[in-house]
């Protein structure tokens, strides 16, 4: 067997010699550890973070600039102090997925966020991202 193999892995992880930790959904992830994504999202097409910090705050009402970064993503948007009555009109696919499809309300709410940051990325001038 070669040891450079990912039989080796195998064998260790069967046998107990290695730690797997388990993997965290999307809703148990801290908020400190998912929006900085969003944000190297947008820079690396040539937005800002003050721009994710706009559209994030149409959404959910939150300042970034103070907002806790502490809870849960699923805590985030539960206890978003004022989700826009127009988030609806947010229409298009993230990763694949039709946002209007989506039945689990949390899930659409985390979608209609990547979906304004999807679009910011592109390019889209904010007046048209903020509708």
């Amino acid at each position: 067997m070669d040891p450079g193999s990912g039989s080796v892995f195998v064998r260790d992880m069967l046998i107990g010699r290695v730690n797997i930790m388990p993997r965290k959904t999307v809703f148990e992830m801290k908020v400190s550890e998912v929006y900085p994504l969003l944000v190297q999202k947008a820079e690396r097409k040539g937005r800002s973070r003050a721009e994710v910090d706009q559209v994030t705050a149409w959404l959910t009402g939150y300042n970034m600039t103070s907002a806790d970064l502490d809870v849960t993503y699923a805590e985030f948007f539960e206890h978003a102090p004022n989700m826009n009555p127009r988030a609806g009109l947010i229409k298009g696919s993230v990763c694949g997925v039709r946002v209007k499809e989506i039945e689990d309300l949390l899930m659409k709410k985390i979608r209609w966020l990547d979906k304004l940051v999807d679009e910011l990325a592109k390019g889209k001038p904010m007046d048209k991202i903020l509708r």
